[in-house]
């Protein structure tokens, strides 16, 4: 146990999980768990994008790092705060980042948009803080804007039909929100996120060149976990990616299904380069 929380927290130290005295102290889901009573909660798609925070005047990172979108972009944003996640649409996270992190106000911002899931700064349950954003942005359109539809969980099964229908499609997973909840700081066990699967990151340690198809270019990522574990990751990729994979030292991102006995994640594969830690 000493072994496993040693390496943990080199792990944390090294690559930015620690306090960050600039970031913001944002309202954070816990993960579902079936056995909770979610009947007339909230669920929407658990969008894959970047997390962004609008203060009313400059839109900023979750560390608190002002982005630079050009005014085009911002317009008809109100005056007040807005949480959401600047968004290229699925299957484009690579793409979302590589726009967003540049230092001036690329023009690529224009196939972003920002899709609010809360209004953080309006001290009252969810259901009236989302809709202080819906009545802004039914008077005041944007390009780049929208809210994030919520719909009603009857039961379970509606949870369960929600999330196939947002895989199929590509997405990532779902969120749940009570209705009444306030907001938080923090961890709360009042918004949940719901995926299929879990998802972990993970410190690429080499590549092993492939057979077959992949003869001569990736097979598969040796990566170490933040207990220190090794394990393989050989599927996921895209052509390009096992072209060009990720390097050496580069945190990744991966999902699993649940461990073995022996501590080496199930199923793993890859899902994507770490979000830039600066941001």
């Amino acid at each position: 146990m000493r072994k496993i929380m040693t390496g943990l927290l080199l792990f944390l130290c090294i690559y930015g999980q620690g306090h960050d005295p600039k970031a913001l102290e944002l309202m954070l889901p816990q993960i579902y768990a079936d056995d909770i009573d979610i009947a007339g909660w909230l669920v929407s798609e658990k969008l894959d994008g970047v997390r962004g925070y609008w203060d009313g005047k400059k839109l900023l990172s979750k560390n608190g790092i002002p982005f630079e979108p050009p005014a085009e972009f911002l317009k008809n944003f109100p005056d007040f705060a807005l949480e959401g996640e600047i968004w290229g649409g699925h299957a484009t996270f690579e793409k979302t980042i590589s726009i967003i992190k540049q230092q001036k106000a690329d023009q690529g911002w224009l196939t972003l948009k920002f899709a609010v899931f809360d209004v953080p700064e309006v001290d009252d349950i969810f259901i009236r803080r989302i809709d202080k954003a819906i009545v802004w942005f039914s008077q005041h359109p944007s390009d780049h804007a929208f809210v994030i539809p919520q719909k009603i969980v009857r039961h379970k099964d509606d949870l369960k039909e929600e999330l196939r229908k947002v895989e199929e499609l590509g997405g990532e997973g779902l969120i749940l929100r009570k209705a009444d909840a306030f907001y938080h700081k923090g961890r709360s066990n009042e918004i949940l996120k719901v995926k299929s699967y879990q998802d972990m990151e993970a410190k690429v340690i080499d590549h092993i060149l492939g057979t077959g198809k992949n003869k001569d270019r990736l097979g598969s990522l040796l990566v170490e976990l933040p207990d220190g574990t090794r394990c393989k990751i050989g599927t996921g990729f895209t052509d390009q990616q096992r072209e060009t994979p990720p390097a050496i030292g580069t945190i990744i991102t991966f999902k699993y299904y649940g461990f073995y006995q022996s501590g080496l994640p199930k199923f793993p594969s890859f899902l994507r380069v770490r979000e830039n830690p600066g941001l």
